[in-house]
């Protein structure tokens, strides 16, 4: 019970935190995000790091994101030939063409293929 209370100390504080946006150019935003990617970090963290702040440092989980609406499901389930309502093997088909992309692209610029 008492990891319970910790945690919603914990996430009372998060919630009392104002989120900043630095309007910086780009250069500025790819080298703090490639730097953070350098060192396993989110962005945020990064950004905490260089101001001098605590930061959690702990080691980003390797994924990548992005929002799909309806639609973008039915475009992908034609494409990879499936029903429109199985986000989950489109989901696996959609991961499948990724990771194809970066072969394909590390294959083209290097000459060999490190992708796991």
């Amino acid at each position: 019970m008492i990891k319970k209370v910790e945690r919603w100390e914990k996430e009372k504080t998060a919630a009392k935190a104002t989120q900043v946006a630095f309007s910086v150019s780009e250069d500025v935003q790819i080298a703090v995000r490639e730097e953070a990617l350098h060192h396993h970090l989110t962005p945020s963290d990064q950004i905490r790091r260089i101001l001098g702040l605590p930061y959690s440092g702990k080691p980003v989980r390797p994924r990548l994101t992005v929002s799909l609406h309806e639609d973008d499901f039915a475009l992908l389930a034609e494409q990879f030939d499936l029903p429109p309502s199985d986000h989950l093997a489109i989901k696996k088909k959609a991961a499948e063409a990724i990771i194809e992309y970066v072969k394909h692209k590390r294959t083209s610029t290097t000459g060999e293929d490190n992708t796991k």
